[in-house]
């Protein structure tokens, strides 16, 4: 790291700060000399199922209302070069598109994430947006993408966001400048400078949005993928930025705890293959609960008016999310009285399920008001990201009842290949956009990614086969 770097305030301070910085710049230096052809074909495999993953929660994401009109406010004065993955395809400057195919992605609570953080929203829409525009093939966009999931999570292992704060617009955001920085082609120095350059656009979304309903939650994913097309140019125009800004944002002023570690075993091990996909459409972490409540569902199998109560203990982040009428769509997601009803009520909590009329649903709203919510303080003591301990009750009118306890997710638990769900899910959310003939193209096209010869590949089969 650079002799000059800023003076910290004591020694303690000075050799945190220089290790963190060496192991900062190794990092930028891995991800701009590391191509598709360095990584293992597992790497590969994941990848192009996250980017199809990410496609069909973008065009599902597309269609919600607040999306389309932004899409159409935004429009009126963009130019082109770039495609907004929504109805009709507009073209759109790269910012343009990148910022609403990263609202897009984010607005239905089912997109892909590693240890908190969602990576795909941010990024991918980003460097999509620059191969399109540069006419890149899929191999250097895909590849950008994983190197910049790789800052993203690396940098996740040594700093955790503040209680209150959630993750959008943070790490991940940096992972984007890294990921542009890589297709702009910009070597290990450049590729620092992006990342500490983007650091000045760090956000603090609060989870208050969460319950709320604020939908402004969704804007940060968006703003990471705008990150990947701005913070490289302004390192290529000659911006500078200060030495120690990864230190001193995630470190000091947005999260908490150092990175020192975040560059060991490169090449080794891989963030992407350690990720998970979402298949129930909401917030992750009320997922162990609803998990041991489909547990007790599937002992008594009540019908909805046969359920006296649901009492759930779990940890205190989650227990969090107990508001019994959620105010809107976005809302619902993260509301687990609501989540649980929908469960009851409609037997699953895929996109089609937890949907708009989940919340007008006279049946689930009768059943919200029975789910009962505690923390258990040791639940809160074991929690972690992955960790997720919770505990339901159901019974009945009848007196029967049935506990079922979890430690985390089934998803995280049991670690089956996700791939097939992954094409389902896929199918299921392009369903309202594409013709079946286009569903099964644009799934053959990802499958094939890495020999596309420019962007186009995929757009073409995308406007071709449009309903």
């Amino acid at each position: 790291m650079d002799a000059d770097r800023r003076a910290p305030q004591s020694q303690t301070q000075l050799k945190r700060d220089l290790t963190v910085g060496e192991k900062i710049e190794e990092l930028a230096r891995f991800i701009a000399r590391t191509g598709w052809d360095d990584m293992p074909e597992a790497v590969h495999r994941r990848a192009k199922l996250v980017l199809l993953d990410t496609i069909g929660v973008t065009l599902a994401g597309a269609a919600r209302p607040e999306v389309t009109g932004l899409t159409k406010r935004l429009l009126a004065g963009a130019g082109r070069g770039a495609t907004v993955l929504g109805p009709g395809l507009p073209q759109a400057d790269i910012r343009t598109a990148a910022l609403l195919n990263g609202i897009a992605a984010r607005s239905v609570e089912l997109c892909e994430g590693v240890r908190g953080l969602q990576p795909a929203p941010h990024i991918l829409p980003g460097v999509m947006a620059i191969a399109e525009q540069r006419g890149l093939g899929g191999r250097a966009m895909l590849g950008a993408f994983v190197l910049g999931y790789e800052g993203a999570g690396r940098l996740n292992r040594g700093y955790a966001q503040r209680i209150v704060s959630h993750p959008n617009g943070q790490l991940s955001l940096l992972g984007a400048a890294a990921a542009g920085a890589r297709l702009h082609g910009l070597d290990g120095a450049g590729v620092s400078l992006a990342m500490r350059i983007a650091t000045s656009m760090l956000m603090t979304a609060s989870y208050g949005n969460t319950v709320a309903g604020g939908t402004a939650l969704n804007l940060p994913a968006g703003l990471g993928a705008v990150a990947a097309t701005l913070a490289p140019e302004m390192a290529a125009a000659g911006y500078v930025a200060l030495d120690d800004a990864i230190e001193e944002a995630p470190g000091l002023m947005v999260s908490e705890n150092s990175a020192g570690t975040l560059a060991d075993d490169l090449g080794q091990r891989w963030e992407i293959l350690e990720n998970y996909f979402r298949f129930y459409a909401c917030c992750n972490p009320i997922h162990s609960a609803l998990d041991s409540l489909a547990e007790t569902l599937a002992v008594l199998k009540p019908k909805p008016e046969e359920v006296a109560r649901v009492d759930v203990a779990t940890f205190a982040f989650a227990a969090l999310m107990r508001n019994a009428a959620p105010p809107n769509y976005f809302a619902s997601k993260y509301s687990l009285p609501h989540a649980a009803a929908v469960l009851i009520a409609r037997g699953g909590l895929g996109f089609a399920e937890i949907d708009d009329s989940a919340l007008a649903d006279p049946v689930i709203a009768a059943l919200r008001p029975l789910v009962t919510i505690a923390e258990d303080p040791a639940m809160t003591a074991r929690s972690t990201t992955t960790l997720r301990p919770a505990r339901v009750t159901l019974t009945l009118k009848d007196g029967r009842s049935a506990t079922a306890a979890r430690e985390a997710s089934v998803r995280d638990t049991e670690k089956a290949d996700p791939e097939p769900q992954v094409r389902a899910k896929f199918h299921e959310l392009a369903a309202a956009h594409l013709t079946p003939k286009g569903v099964d193209a644009i799934e053959a096209a990802v499958d094939r990614c890495e020999e596309w010869k420019t962007m186009g590949e995929l757009i073409e089969p995308l406007r071709q086969h449009a309903v």
